[in-house]
């Protein structure tokens, strides 16, 4: 397709977050490309998508590394956004290939490695000083008298970090097992089920929050911090319904760890408030766009048009900054969260009630009419996505 503005890709999937890029650099007059595995999603049918390419998931690493390329050799094409898992890692990797016809904004893969290793990510919060759960390989726990957190070590399983693994192999891992106090737990099965030997880490209750950050070779551009209402599973997870804060504390917490990586590049921190302490401990840092995006954008930390910008070596047109007070919600996560009551258990999180949850998400959603999908100058993606859905409901009914 020719094209004569300056072109962006966004690497978009059935989140909202890719949309939300979408709508933020349509506005400041770039051509966007919507690179996606499914032409049917929602994004696609934007009145801000000028594009949408179809590439291979991301499951076909290969593949998809081979289209982005491809996508990147076009002469209007200025840069990548990563949205999806795998982005960071692939951009990193092959920085010298894509390098070659565009300039991103991803940090060098030794500092990438220290957050996607939750092991090495603990190990860095303790020379910043900064919160973060007691971290042991499973293999290393002697006793199991505490509640406890079982996950992946790693964000993304690859060919970097696990020598069995090639590059097509890579694959996430997102499996979270609750462990209460006193139980041990079957530890050959959960090393099969993650495909490696994951962490534990102690349980820390208290409510979620996300710091959300983009840095320029170890210097913050911009920041945006919200508070979790509700995540997609009862449990906790990504952010559904959330609202723009500000808290002194947090920033200090969220810019230690940064500049204790040098980072470069996007950061998305998600932190547990200790219900005791009142300490902001650590749960993981994603290095790309986040779920909870459109909140960031709707409050005016415009992180798609600051990445834009960083890529074109135009950090000082930036204005960084936010509203507080601002909430959104993900529609399809809130009914996600609702199937979460029925279908998930925890030893560790109390479940609510059914009813009781759907009238707070109905009256929520009354109080504050915010939403990542639903605008009403482009209704397209949000109707598109209700059919999906419905057509979903009603083909799994035929099986």
């Amino acid at each position: 397709m020719r094209n004569d503005r300056p072109a962006v890709v966004v690497t978009a999937s059935r989140y909202p977050h890719g949309y939300a890029s979408i709508r933020s650099l349509s506005a400041k007059g770039v051509h966007t490309i919507a690179a996606v595995d499914d032409q049917s999603l929602s994004v696609t049918v934007s009145r801000h998508c000028d594009e949408s390419v179809l590439v291979p998931p991301p499951s076909d690493i290969t593949a998809y590394k081979d289209a982005l390329l491809g996508l990147a050799a076009r002469p209007d094409v200025r840069t990548i956004v990563p949205h999806r898992p795998h982005d960071p890692y692939i951009l990193s990797k092959y920085a010298d290939e894509f390098e070659r016809h565009v300039d991103v904004v991803v940090p060098d893969l030794e500092k990438l490695r220290n957050v996607h290793d939750r092991k090495r990510l603990a190990e860095a919060a303790d020379r910043a000083n900064v919160a973060i759960p007691d971290t042991k390989l499973l293999g290393d726990v002697e006793d199991w008298c505490g509640d406890r957190i079982v996950k992946s070590r790693y964000n993304l399983l690859t060919d970097e970090y696990l020598d069995d693994f090639s590059f097509a192999d890579s694959k996430i891992a997102k499996s979270v097992e609750h462990v209460s106090a006193g139980e041990e737990p079957d530890v050959d099965a959960l090393r099969e089920t993650m495909h490696h030997e994951p962490i534990v880490q102690e349980y820390v209750e208290g409510e979620e929050y996300l710091f959300g950050a983009l840095y320029d070779r170890g210097e913050a551009v911009g920041t945006f911090q919200h508070k979790q209402l509700r995540g997609d599973s009862y449990t906790g997870s990504g952010g559904v319904f959330r609202q723009s804060v500000d808290i002194p504390a947090l920033e200090e917490a969220g810019l230690a760890i940064l500049d204790e990586l040098e980072w470069h590049g996007l950061a998305c921190i998600e932190y547990v408030q200790d219900a005791e302490t009142g300490e902001f401990s650590i749960v993981e840092i994603n290095p790309r766009m986040w779920q909870s995006l459109a909140c960031a954008t709707r409050a005016g930390a415009d992180f798609p048009a600051w990445y834009w910008d960083v890529a074109l070596g135009r950090q000082d047109l930036i204005e960084p900054g936010y509203e507080t007070g601002v909430g959104t919600h993900y529609l399809y996560g809130e009914l996600e969260h609702l199937v979460s009551v029925v279908r998930e258990d925890s030893p560790l999180v109390e479940r609510p009630s059914l009813s009781s949850r759907a009238s707070e998400i109905l009256h929520s959603c009354y109080e504050v009419p915010d939403f990542d999908y639903l605008h009403l100058d482009d209704p397209r993606p949000v109707a598109r996505q209700v059919r999906r859905e419905l057509e979903g409901a009603v083909r799994r009914r035929l099986e």
